[in-house]
Order: C-alpha cells, then sequence, then structure tokens
C-alpha cells in the first residue's frame, strides 16, 4: 500500500511593513504585522520506494497560468523543504510532492513560504519523523523568513528579518479583496528598487510595530485600523510598475477602507467591512476595471494536515 498525507498552509498579508536599510549581511530588518488569510497552498507528500524526490503540479493549481513553465526541480522550494527535514533527520526516504498553488506566484504573499511550510509538516507525519512545531519551525527559517509565519498561522508581529515571530491572539476576523497581477514581482529586484529610492534618505532601523495598529486590530476597530496600514515596500513596488497604483485608487474608489500592497507586491489587498462589503467591492472592481479578484478573510491557521489520509494499492 502506497500512503499520501496532504498538508495545507495559508498565504499571509502585511497589514504593517516597515523595513530597515540594508544590513551588512545584506539582508533588511522589518517590522511585520503577518495575517493568515484563507487562500492556501496543498501539497500532497506520497511515499516511494526509493530515495527519489519528484515534483507535480496538480492541476487544480489556480495560480498557475502556464503549467509548462512551473519549476519542479531542485530550485522549488518543497523539493529543499524535503530534502532538508531528511538531513536533520537522518531518515533518507523518497517522495512524490504534488502542489496545488492557489497564491500569487511571487505576488508578495509568501505562497512558497506555504508551500515549504506545508512540506516539512506532510513529509514530517508522513514519515513519522516525530519533529515538534518549534522543531519545523527552525527547520523552516532557514528556507525563508516567511516559513515560520505559514507554519504558525494567525496573526503575528514579526522582527528581525521577520522570522522573529510574536504571536497576536486575534479573536475578530477581518475581510479582505485581493487583487492579484497577471506578473510577478521579485522580492529581491523590489528591495533593490527601494533602497535606490531612499539612497539619500535617512532610514531608521524599525524595532516594533506601531502599538495603535495592533490595538485596532485586537479590538476589531476597522476604522482606527484603515489609516494605520502601511508598507514601506508600496513605492518600490510601484516604481516597478506604475499600474498598481491606478488598481489601488480604482479599489478605494470602489468602497475599500484601504488598499496596499502585501509584501513585496504585486497584490494589492483592499480592507472590507465584513463579508458582503466585500462583495460590493468585488462587484464595483469587475465593472469599472474588469480586474481578477479573490475574497479572502483572516486570521486562519497555520499549516496542517487534512482530515483525509489516502491511501492507494
Amino acid at each position: 500500500m502506497t500512503q499520501s498525507v496532504v498538508a495545507r498552509a495559508p498565504g499571509k498579508i502585511n497589514c504593517y511593513f516597515r523595513v530597515g536599510p540594508p544590513r551588512e549581511d545584506g539582508y533588511h530588518s522589518v517590522a511585520s504585522l503577518y495575517l493568515a488569510v484563507s487562500l492556501y497552498e496543498d501539497v500532497a507528500a506520497t511515499a516511494r520506494d526509493d530515495e527519489e524526490i519528484q515534483v507535480f503540479l496538480h492541476p487544480d493549481s489556480t495560480a498557475v497560468s502556464d503549467p509548462e513553465s512551473f519549476p519542479l526541480g531542485p530550485e522549488n522550494l518543497v523539493v529543499k523543504a524535503a530534502m532538508l527535514l531528511r538531513e536533520h533527520t537522518g531518515h533518507y526516504a523518497g517522495v512524490d510532492l504534488c502542489i496545488t498553488k492557489r497564491v500569487p506566484i511571487a505576488g508578495g504573499m509568501g505562497g512558497g513560504s506555504a508551500d515549504a511550510a506545508a512540506t516539512l509538516v506532510a513529509c514530517n507525519a508522513l514519515w513519522g519523523t516525530g519533529l515538534t512545531r518549534e522543531e519545523l519551525s527552525r527547520l523552516g527559517a532557514r528556507l525563508g523568513a516567511d516559513v515560520p509565519f505559514a507554519l504558525q498561522g494567525g496573526a503575528a508581529v514579526g522582527l528581525g528579518v521577520g522570522d522573529e515571530l510574536a504571536p497576536l491572539l486575534l479573536r475578530t476576523r477581518t475581510d479582505w479583496v485581493l487583487v492579484p497581477a497577471s506578473y510577478g514581482l521579485s522580492t529581491p529586484r523590489v528591495y533593490g528598487m527601494l533602497d535606490r529610492l531612499r539612497a539619500n534618505e535617512v532610514v531608521e532601523t524599525p524595532t516594533e510595530v506601531d502599538p495603535r495598529m495592533v490595538g485596532a486590530l485586537l479590538d476589531g476597530d476597522l476604522d482606527a485600523l484603515a489609516p494605520l496600514l502601511v508598507n514601506d515596500m508600496t513605492r518600490a513596488a510601484l516604481a516597478l510598475a506604475p499600474e498598481l497604483g491606478v488598481v489601488r485608487d480604482v479599489g478605494e474608489a470602489a468602497g475599500a477602507l484601504h488598499a496596499l500592497v502585501s509584501g513585496s507586491g504585486p497584490t494589492l489587498a483592499l480592507l472590507a467591512r465584513d463579508q458582503p462589503h466585500g462583495a460590493e467591492i468585488i462587484a464595483q472592481l469587475s465593472d469599472e476595471a474588469g480586474v481578477a479578484t479573490l475574497q479572502v478573510h483572516g486570521p486562519v491557521p497555520g499549516a496542517g494536515i487534512l482530515p483525509t489520509v489516502i491511501e492507494s494499492p
């Protein structure tokens, strides 16, 4: 019998994202407020009888416009995650990894990090390697700064390079309309543009997320929250893709409380009052701008195993 384990991990938006100057190690210190939202990546891990790691793309992958160009080799984070888990545990088993991608690729929503998190959870269960969530998070941080949050989910303040997480116990839901772009933006490219735009400015290293914003989010006070949503990467993303500014303005004209770029972009996140209000924004964007949209909410849990374990001969 061949056993499979399916794990699911969420994408994220950054409700708050302040970026410090470039560090000697090439990274940037940030102060971020992550929110896991209801747009998910699934990874099905199926045992093999050899030590090969093979990657497949599920045909239901709505975020992939050209499956033929999607990288399935060793550069894919799911391969790196599986190999890292094997090296760490000494469990050199093979696995087939089938990814269902729904989070926009290179869209500033951590889709690749969600893939890595789901792979770690799925392979840990499939191989019986028994690592705790904390141990998986430490491994995940070696793959990317957003991987620990994809494992944790919910909401969290992130400092350092974004991997020093302090969870927030949110009891209130926020609703969002996402406007994915038809193209991606490379995160290093956006950071590089931000550095060039701020070359003659005094840029301080952020040490905290605005407490007023944390309080507004905890209280579910959307009117207080909206003007505090901020992302330093917006100016760089707009410099690389000026059309984002037009879509942002249309979104706010359609009734969004606030519109901002998520992460390094180019996905735009529009804050709605509730789910019906989000549906109204989507209808207006469709009528006036003809753009594709997704309706999501947060917070949602981090990476976990789906309740079905598939067995096939």
